[in-house]
């Protein structure tokens, strides 16, 4: 293991690693928005056919297998880098490589750790969760993820400093693209749970090899205490925050493991799965790009400002009429489909899901902002107070209702996130008219016109269609209406960005 010496003074950086100025980030970040969210919009395509595939050949206990079993590496993956990654790309200068071994050195440590953890627990899991010889299998293909995914650690934080979108976005599709395919290949021809052990593995062996092609960094291990004493102050209390997160989450779903059984968390994955895609389309894609974006505006508060409002003007003005359409065509979609009706169970889960993903829309941009300007003890006590508000109302529900009492819990915590906005509107001056406000008015008004018009439509594909479509005429004319023709100079202003450099 090399030590940190002075060494790092006489480091020789790639020019392509010199800090970038404030006009560029601007520029790279609307570029990086745009094509992360066309590679989240393949991606997602794929992942939704693919999803109808599964829900079509899977049952509910197998998902729900998989379900449970991914929260139990989620939520020990957080232990598994203590906020080392999101430090360097926080840092305002760039890193060392003595920086970037110590951090590997560290993550990998933790791995290791938390991977004899799990064999260890093994028994318990096999247990408590009823899990089949087919399960075991899949927690040691999960396992085995967890460890190879940290490889794409550090060539990722390379390239998320650059803002360097495009390079990052390669391994991703390529990875997803096989995972998918591999993985409705096995289902449809009768594989069951192992379609998920087999698709895991080949998935990140690929990614491993596609990042280290693109974002070439030699592993090795270095230990320097100044190193982790610097990246510890941001560090930790991102840690913190984000363990609370998936205490919140993850923690939460092994909990309901345990409560509704692998068929009861089957329909309420399903559930969350569905309405996380108009999220997975389209904020996570943003909150990616301006976490680093965000951070070095940190002394330019009026492009800050303005960077804010328009980020969550555009997560808003697609994931609020998303939700609520999701909500309202889903019944549809479950009556017409003959191999779907045994999703019945999860439509009352998913319109309340829906509420809380909308209030997400807003508040987990700000939560990122607070994060990246430094205000990590704010994000803290709000996640105090989600995590505790999870933990009292879902557990007590779900036994009481179950399914449908999880989901009412879940829509009433997510109505809590008024508390953020109001706080990181003190930090950061937004508006919050522009940026939530006609999203909210556009979205509601839509909503009301397909529901009156669901009144008079039978329950055919074609009155899908015909909603999907009027929705979407409907909330396009309104939104016009409210925010003006500038909706379509920024949209050119998005493609000449992207193909102009």
């Amino acid at each position: 293991m090399a030590s940190a010496q002075n060494k790092e003074s006489v480091e020789v950086r790639d020019p392509s690693e010199i800090e970038i100025g404030i006009e560029d980030v601007k520029a790279r970040s609307v570029r990086g928005i745009v094509v992360l969210t066309g590679r989240t919009f393949f991606l997602q395509v794929i992942a939704v056919v693919a999803a109808g595939f599964l829900w079509a050949y899977l049952g509910p206990a197998e998902l729900g297998v998989f379900i449970i079993l991914n929260s139990v590496i989620n939520f020990l993956n957080y232990f598994s880098d203590i906020g080392l990654a999101a430090a360097l790309i926080q840092k305002k200068t760039h890193p060392t490589e003595t920086d970037l071994r110590t951090t590997f050195f560290v993550q990998e440590l933790l791995i290791v750790s938390l991977l004899v953890v799990v064999f260890l627990l093994t028994p318990f899991f096999k247990q408590h969760f009823s899990l089949t010889t087919d399960g075991v299998w899949l927690l040691y293909a999960l396992a085995l993820s967890f460890l190879l995914s940290s490889f794409k650690s550090i060539p990722s934080i390379l390239l998320e400093r650059k803002l360097d979108f495009i390079k990052l976005t390669f391994p991703q599709i390529l990875e997803q693209v096989l995972y998918y395919v591999l993985l409705v290949y096995l289902a449809v021809n009768g594989y069951g749970i192992k379609s998920f052990t087999i698709a895991v593995i080949a998935r990140d062996i690929i990614g491993v090899v596609a990042i280290y092609w693109l974002q070439p960094w030699r592993p090795g291990f270095a230990f320097s205490k100044a190193t982790l004493k610097d990246l510890f102050k941001f560090g930790i209390p991102y840690q913190i925050n984000t363990l609370l997160a998936a205490f919140k989450d993850d923690g939460m779903t092994i909990v309901l493991g345990g409560i509704l059984g692998p068929v009861g968390i089957g329909y309420w994955g399903t559930a969350v799965k569905f309405a996380r895609y108009p999220l997975t389309f389209f904020m996570d894609t943003v909150t990616r790009v301006t976490f680093p974006a965000f951070s070095r505006m940190q002394d330019e508060p009026e492009h800050l400002a303005r960077s804010v409002t328009r980020s969550i003007f555009f997560i808003c003005f697609l994931v609020f009429p998303s939700l609520a359409g999701l909500s309202i065509v889903a019944p549809y979609i479950v009556s017409v489909i003959p191999r779907y009706n045994q999703w019945q169970p999860a439509l009352f889960a998913l319109t309340f899901v829906s509420v809380n993903f909308m209030f997400a829309a807003a508040t987990t941009q700000l939560t990122n902002l607070l994060n990246a300007i430094g205000k990590i003890r704010i994000t803290f006590y709000l996640m105090i107070m989600w995590t505790a508000l999870t933990w009292l109302l879902m557990p007590f529900l779900s036994s009481k209702f179950g399914v449908n009492g999880a989901a009412v819990g879940y829509s009433l915590v997510g109505s809590s996130s008024v508390v953020a906005i109001f706080i990181a509107k003190k930090q950061v001056n937004f508006s919050l008219y522009h940026s939530i406000g006609k999203p909210l008015i556009g979205t509601l008004l839509m909503a009301a016109v397909l529901v009156i018009l669901r009144m008079f439509l039978p329950v055919t594909a074609y009155s899908i269609v015909i909603l999907s479509l009027v929705g979407a005429i409907v909330y396009g004319v309104i939104m016009v209406a409210l925010v003006g023709v500038s909706l379509v100079e920024d949209a050119k202003k998005s493609f000449k960005t992207v193909l102009g450099r």
